[in-house]
């Protein structure tokens, strides 16, 4: 074969591992987009932050959803953020104070976190929650909405979010085959994940999960 015929064979390889390369760049590029924190709490490491969950008793008070998500969003923001769990409020130190208290009900976020040496609250309300067996299958399926809003104990003032009253998040599944336990831990943990993913740098690949029922927009990120 002469070396003209030989040539463009040599051209096309380049240029498609020319575009190979720079279509691996640039998903390596695009891995290592993230987006911005609306609130940093990496900022605020050495502050004590309260998780405070509050579900009215007629959201299924056969689950203790309080439990759960306490200790699911402490776990997240140790991981996620790198908090201390000494400067978070443990679920027992708070039912503890809970019980202790019996106009508790009638404490304001900011009074709780006072009371408990808390620099931040983080409140959680629960505004709906479903889990339900399907068809006595031993299979579930469930749901979590939820309005959430960080506070400054000592200013009596939001922090986050800045733009709305309280940040939405919800959250849910069509089918769960592992049983109740871990169906309400799966509700939690993901309740968790997308609470504290506005509170560092996320990964934009990582920004959206499987049981994200938000609305955030999060299509736009993955563009």
């Amino acid at each position: 074969m002469s070396k003209l015929s030989i040539f463009p064979i040599l051209v096309v390889v380049f240029f498609l591992g020319g575009c190979q390369i720079v279509s691996i760049m640039g998903t390596a590029r695009r891995s290592e987009e993230k987006i911005p924190a609306e609130y940093n709490l990496a900022e605020h490491t050495g502050q004590k932050i309260l998780v405070l969950v509050n579900q009215p008793a007629y959201l299924n008070a056969g689950v203790n959803m309080r439990f759960y998500l306490t200790e699911a969003i402490n776990k997240t923001l140790i991981k996620k953020i790198g908090i201390l769990p000494e400067y978070l409020v443990g679920y027992n130190e708070l039912s503890e104070f809970r019980s202790d208290k019996s106009d508790f009900l009638l404490l304001s976020p900011i009074q709780v976190g006072e009371a408990l040496d808390a620099n931040m609250v983080l409140l959680v309300v629960v505004e709906d929650y479903q889990l339900n067996e399907i068809a006595e299958t031993g299979y579930y399926k469930g749901s979590l909405n939820t309005q959430a809003i960080l506070l400054d104990t000592a200013a009596g003032e939001k922090l986050w979010p800045e733009s709305v009253k309280s940040k939405g998040i919800k959250v849910g599944f069509e089918i769960e085959d592992s049983g109740q336990e871990v169906a309400t831990t799966r509700l939690a943990n993901a309740l968790a994940y997308c609470l504290v993913r506005y509170f560092y740098d996320c990964p934009t690949g990582k920004f959206k999960i499987a049981e994200d029922r938000s609305g955030v927009g999060w299509q736009n990120w993955n563009k």
